[in-house]
């Protein structure tokens, strides 16, 4: 047993900040013995909440967005996350578009991820002056901005063609591509790393960006990042990094969180395909015993892929189905994050190349209000509660496996507790708490659950997605 590491508490397995989880028979010693690097409080304790410019507002531009952001903020959340603003390739070569880009019908070539010029702002979204002033405005707010680099590829006629060595090539000397069919870097060349890091530096120093997150960042070697991380800290000692991508050792030293697209996988799985809800216990477990001690994933059910792709939340998981697993996000470690409109449950049409944006004249309507209400609060707790941003997590077992997820969070001698169920089902949920529930819990957030304490039993009686998140009143007994 370590102090600082895993303990037994009775039949509980608890697991320290973050990902904790011990060492599994098959993860390397070099990384489950070590910790992740330390990440600022702006980042543990905040959350995320995704700007797609073209949907975010009608007009699709940065000035328009900075109009938003106070709803941003009232909302809750304290991170933004921008997608990409740069100068976007109007190739209309079909051979250099991704499979998903030529079935939009859109014939759009202008993709976000297609890069022509890595230090410019396309006009599409406004200027140079429009993007300070949006992150100005953030900050006044209260909230940090983190933006979109995507360096694995560029676009066919981006000013990087223009240096030979900067593209990966075949023996012909063609420029070789990548699964969606854009020239991909070269990494091997020190004078493109130069580049990269220098446009890094600039959106740093030159405009305010608080971070950044990273493209398919596991097809970028990882000593480039860990290199661009040396070199932005002087610039800014809490700056986060980002990475979409699940690389096992990210967290070292290049990045401070990474995506979970295991998780969504396979919450995706426990909706629509019958899939225990113990799965996800056990695949939290498996990915925290593969990394570093503390390492830190951003939890979600939406973002641009998921909703261009037709698989919002509330298509896959259900209306009540999609409010318990956002619960089950917000209370878990890790950063919550929201993609814009799902706050209000926002069912319009989104695709990746087209400006088909969020329905926000509908949010003033019932339902929409009473889920941008629901969203508020967990906002809220998430970010009034110290256990949700740095505690333990404590899994506790249940007589409903199958269908109801409990866990407990835990630091010093505050408790939150999360009891949620993923089934359509009415049930009774029996859950085996330290000191055999005798600790009462208020709620912060129930509905479709009713508490029973009779007996020494911590019981919930559930309707259908029913959820209880209650704090201890006492100290652990």
């Amino acid at each position: 047993m370590r102090a600082n590491g895993l303990r037994w508490v009775g039949a509980l397995w608890v697991a320290g900040l973050g990902c904790m989880a011990g060492r599994g028979a098959d993860a390397p010693l070099d990384l489950a013995s070590r910790e992740a690097r330390s990440a600022p409080a702006w980042l543990s304790r905040g959350v995320m909440y995704q700007v797609w410019l073209r949907g975010f507002t009608p007009e699709g531009t940065l000035r328009a967005a900075t109009g938003r952001l106070p709803q941003v903020a009232d909302l809750g959340a304290t991170v933004i996350y921008l997608c990409p603003v740069y100068l976007q390739d109007p190739d209309m070569r079909q051979e250099f578009w991704s499979k998903r880009q030529k079935a939009s019908g859109t014939n759009n070539p202008r993709n976000p991820y297609r890069i022509s010029d890595y230090n410019r702002i396309d006009p599409e979204y406004g200027t140079e002056e429009d993007l300070r002033a949006f992150i100005d405005a953030a900050h006044k707010l209260g909230m940090r901005v983190l933006m979109d680099l995507v360096y694995f590829h560029c676009g066919p006629t981006s000013a990087l063609m223009e240096k030979r060595d900067f593209i990966q090539r075949d023996a012909s000397g063609k420029a070789a591509t990548g699964s969606w069919n854009f020239p991909r870097l070269n990494f091997e060349c020190r004078e493109l790393r130069e580049y990269l890091w220098a446009n890094m530096a600039h959106w740093v120093k030159d405009f305010g960006a608080d971070g950044f997150r990273c493209d398919v960042s596991d097809a970028v070697p990882l000593d480039f990042w860990e290199e661009a991380r040396s070199r932005l800290e002087p610039l800014r000692p809490d700056l986060v990094i980002l990475a979409e991508g699940q690389r096992k050792d990210d967290q070292l030293r290049a990045f401070d969180i990474n995506y979970s697209f295991s998780w969504l996988h396979a919450v995706q799985a426990v909706f629509a395909k019958g899939e225990p809800a113990s799965s996800l216990r056990g695949l939290w477990e498996k990915m925290c015993a593969e990394r570093p001690r503390g390492a830190r994933f951003i939890r979600y059910t939406e973002n641009h892929d998921i909703v261009n792709d037709m698989l919002r939340a509330e298509v896959v998981c259900g209306e009540r189905g999609a409010a318990a697993m956002s619960v089950i996000n917000f209370t878990l470690d890790g950063v919550p994050m929201l993609y814009n409109g799902q706050e209000i449950g926002d069912t319009s049409p989104q695709s990746i190349y087209a400006r088909w944006p969020v329905g926000w004249a509908a949010a003033c309507l019932p339902k929409p209000s009473e889920k941008f209400a629901f969203y508020q609060k967990l906002c809220r707790i998430r970010r009034g509660e110290p256990a949700l941003g740095g505690g333990d997590v404590v899994w506790l077992d249940n007589d409903r496996p199958e269908a109801v997820v409990s866990f407990m969070r835990r630091s010093g001698d505050a408790e939150i507790l999360t009891v949620a169920s993923l089934s359509n089902r009415k049930m009774v949920a029996r859950v085996d708490l330290p000191g055999g529930g005798a600790t009462p819990y208020g709620p912060l957030l129930s509905n479709g659950a009713k508490v029973n304490l009779a007996g020494g039993k911590f019981a919930v009686e559930f309707g259908a997605f029913g959820y209880f998140v209650g704090k201890a009143s006492a100290g652990p007994q």
